[in-house]
């Protein structure tokens, strides 16, 4: 099994910026695609930014204001992926996950953190 951990959501004015973070329980190795989605109530969950491989794919909505990172070289039983947002808009309220689809051993299995809140707001 593979936890994922986020934190780093909150309240932010229009215009402002948040650093989430996630943290995986395995390396990085044993990871194939990681990344962040988003869903608000009532709605189907969407593409924000992932890693494939040290390919970063990113939803329209969020081209040239969001960017995701990961850091792969702390720690050989962890693995991290960032999403720095910036210029935030009302819009990108949401409740954001942490997904990835697992490597060698897990490979096939998708796992999914418990969700932060982004709350956009004046």
């Amino acid at each position: 099994q593979v936890q994922l951990v986020e934190s780093g959501g909150g309240l932010v004015q229009p215009g402002g910026s948040l650093r989430l973070s996630c943290t995986a329980s395995v390396s990085a190795v044993n990871i194939a695609v990681m990344g962040w989605y988003r869903q608000a109530p009532g709605k189907e969950r969407e593409l924000v930014a992932l890693f494939t491989g040290d390919v970063a794919e990113y939803a329209e909505s969020v081209k040239g204001r969001f960017t995701i990172s990961k850091d792969n070289g702390r720690d050989d039983a962890k693995s991290w992926v960032y999403l720095q947002m910036n210029n935030l808009v009302p819009e990108d309220t949401d409740l954001y996950y942490c997904e990835s689809e697992g490597s060698r051993r897990f490979r096939g299995r998708h796992f999914w953190g418990q969700g932060t809140q982004v709350t956009v707001s004046s």
